[in-house]
């Protein structure tokens, strides 16, 4: 199974890929979640990832006994933890140059409201935008460049990481089971990411919408 057919794979079939990658690859299937989380907080190119919906499948998973709960929950918090590390640096880094559109691989309008999410809540942002799908991606970014002091960052964000995966593990791993839930586990999957994206589609709309105006008004 190359990458792609994988990647696929994962989508259609989400929990028969779980327990295929914990049969034929053994512990390597915590690495796997280890490094979907990593990517999809790290980089943020990457935000697009099943993140919430794959995490109540693999605590599914673990209450058919096809992960160790866990695992699966070190796994997926520690890649949460690492990913934000990274992008916290890359936004150190890089500073101002987030905001002014140079950098073609950050989505201004995600930026846009990232920023407008840290005006909201302020320290409670980086606990705050785990929960919410792409927010979470930028969030760190936004810290980065703000210069947010490096332990309230961590510390925040090993928080956030925790009681995100905790909470969503142990609903997949209560509910996970229920006949309705276990048999369309892939639609709830493929329904997160739709939600996750909804937003963001609906933002890109409306922009080009307004920057071409009915031309009868």
């Amino acid at each position: 199974m190359n990458f792609f057919s994988a990647f696929l794979e994962m989508f259609r079939n989400s929990d028969q890929f779980i327990a295929h990658m914990s049969a034929e690859y053994g512990i390597y299937v915590y690495l796997f979640l280890f490094t979907v989380y990593f990517l999809e907080t790290g980089i943020v190119i990457c935000a697009l990832l099943p993140g919430d919906s794959l995490i109540f499948v693999s605590g599914a998973a673990s209450a058919a006994g096809i992960l160790d709960p866990f695992g699966a929950f070190f796994a997926i918090a520690l890649g949460a933890c690492f990913g934000n590390t990274v992008a916290y640096a890359i936004g150190y880094y890089l500073g101002n140059k987030i905001y002014d559109g140079s950098i073609k691989w950050i989505d201004q309008q995600q930026m846009t409201k990232t920023q407008a999410f840290f005006a909201k809540h302020g320290k409670l942002t980086v606990v705050l935008a785990r929960f919410v799908p792409i927010i979470r991606s930028f969030a760190p970014l936004v810290a980065g460049a703000a210069k947010m002091n490096r332990l309230n960052f961590e510390a925040s964000g090993t928080v956030g990481a925790v009681l995100w995966a905790g909470i969503i593990l142990s609903g997949g791993h209560l509910f996970g089971n229920i006949p309705f839930i276990k048999d369309n586990l892939s639609l709830i999957l493929v329904g997160g990411i739709v939600l996750g994206l909804a937003p963001f589609v609906i933002g890109y709309i409306v922009k080009k919408w307004r920057q071409h105006p009915d031309p009868k008004n």
